[in-house]
């Protein structure tokens, strides 16, 4: 559904002229028109306008989806240290961390995006200064929403007992889903955040507080799991430390740099608060049924025969599938900050010009990622076990995950148009039909009536998958672009772009 520059600012003029002088620059074959694309005519200038849009797009995406995947890659590497203390180990941890914690994450997620449609708008129309206001509205709306979730990690044990996992497994998972309640309020700081500065295109320092927190967690995961000795209390431990030096470090770049946007705690956050909460939850529905669907597929694994082969092996397909997910959510938000921008600045052409040409450009990875897997089935589960019958059950998972990977490349780039675009509550329509409506009963038909285990579980949701991108796809086809940069121009005006 929905991940990343102009600036504002002062602080970083070189930043906002790379970005203006890219959408204005003209080139052989085009001249812009009032800030947006001409309509295309020749080849040439398809060919220049799809240039432009990649440089624009990947500066944007390049330091967004490396971050992401930096974050991603605490996740990951959670894992990875835990898996080799033992595979009940692993499989309690990729439980937790795929059911618990991943339930919390899309919501807050979810909560969070509502900034993309808002703050780029904003910043697109020049009402910069109210990026801090709608910041403040979203910490305080997702510190309430972290109060909420906090039974689901105090009761993830009889949880993940009534979902039917094995009682040793739920047991160990519901420890360590208690142990990482911490990190899970540093995300309602992160995410906001995070939405603040990507409105803005100010990704850089995203990127860079990524690496170094993955670095840092490394670190601190080998001194707590091997030289201390604490096994999965050690991982939750390095896992919250972690998760708030990201937000922290955020929230510090924010306050001292970002003065454009943040111009210091206001009561103005609470003003029109609960229409809001509102559209956050219109984001939150939108993206939770996209993250949950995939944690369905974990749960529904822990009711076969095997359950630690079945869970270990899906686990560690989620989490390949994960770390291109996640460089696809950073492709998400920089279409959704470039449609959000255009949009709020009244260039409806640019904004359907960059959605063709991310599109294409994300299905041609996607593709890429399907022959990585394919060429490599037999030997990557290495990174995650040392069990060869964990090994062998991921390589026969390897052609669906190939699959996968590709439906994976298309689906969260439109989602990041459906943000940009305001379009939250219209698809999340669409994900509870072709997800709960369609590839969920399908999956488990597929799986337990036709005995096909976890290779029919994961088909007939891939079904619904790819039944989701179709629908989305021919409604992008047949989106009205002019209308809905008037519709964008109009929504800033309401949440008080030009009033407070």
């Amino acid at each position: 559904m929905e991940a990343p520059l102009i600036n504002g600012g002062g602080n970083n003029v070189e930043e906002a002229v790379v970005v203006v002088d890219l959408h204005h620059a003209p080139t052989s074959a085009i001249d812009t028109c009032e800030g947006d694309y001409p309509q295309i005519t020749t080849f040439s200038q398809a060919k220049s306008i799809c240039w432009l849009e990649s440089i624009k797009l990947w500066t944007i995406a390049g330091p967004i989806a490396f971050q992401i995947l930096c974050i991603y890659g605490i996740n990951s590497v959670t894992q990875i240290f835990v898996g080799h203390i033992g595979n009940v180990q692993l499989s309690a941890v990729a439980i937790a961390l795929s059911v618990i914690s991943n339930f919390s994450f899309g919501f807050l997620l979810g909560m969070g995006s509502a900034l993309e449609t808002l703050c780029g708008q904003a910043f697109g129309a020049g009402q910069t200064y109210m990026l801090g206001i709608y910041m403040q509205r979203s910490w305080i709306i997702l510190l309430v929403s972290c109060i909420i979730l906090t039974p689901i990690y105090l009761f993830a044990t009889p949880v993940l007992k009534l979902l039917g996992q094995r009682d040793d497994i739920s047991e160990m998972a519901g420890q360590f889903a208690v142990q990482i309640i911490p990190q899970m309020f540093s995300l309602a700081i992160n995410f906001p955040a995070q939405k603040f500065l990507q409105s803005q295109s100010k990704v850089g320092v995203l990127a860079w507080i990524g690496f170094w927190a993955l670095i840092f967690h490394i670190f601190l995961l080998w001194l707590f799991i091997y030289v201390f000795g604490w096994g999965t209390v050690g991982a939750a431990v390095a896992y919250n430390i972690s998760g708030w030096i990201v937000s922290l470090a955020q929230v510090i770049y924010v306050v001292k740099w970002c003065t454009d946007g943040w111009k210091g705690l206001s009561w103005l956050a609470f003003k029109e608060i609960w229409a809001f909460v509102r559209l956050s939850l219109a984001s939150a529905v939108m993206l939770c049924l996209e993250i949950w669907y995939m944690m369905v597929l974990v749960v529904l694994t822990g009711h076969l025969g095997d359950a630690v082969i079945a869970v270990g092996s899906i686990s560690i397909c989620m989490n390949i599938n994960g770390w291109e997910g996640m460089l696809f959510i950073g492709i998400n938000a920089a279409v959704s900050v470039r449609v959000s921008n255009e949009l709020g600045s009244g260039h409806p052409r640019a904004a359907k010009y960059s959605v063709m040409v991310i599109v294409l450009e994300s299905l041609i990875i996607g593709l890429f990622f399907m022959f990585v897997i394919l060429i490599s089935r037999d030997h990557f589960a290495i990174i995650f076990t040392s069990s060869k019958e964990l090994q062998q059950a991921v390589a026969r998972l390897a052609y669906l995950l190939g699959v996968t990977m590709v439906l994976n490349s298309i689906q969260p780039v439109i989602s990041g148009v459906a943000v940009g675009g305001g379009w939250q509550a219209l698809v999340a329509y669409i994900n509870l039909a072709c997800y709960y409506i369609f590839g969920l009963p399908l999956g488990f038909l597929l799986g337990y009536k036709a005995n096909l285990g976890v290779q029919g579980i994961w088909a007939g949701m891939l079904c619904g998958t790819a039944l989701q991108t179709l629908v989305l796809l021919i409604i992008i086809c047949k989106t009205n672009w002019t209308k809905e940069a008037e519709e964008a121009s109009e929504r800033v005006k309401m949440w008080g772009g030009s009033g407070d």
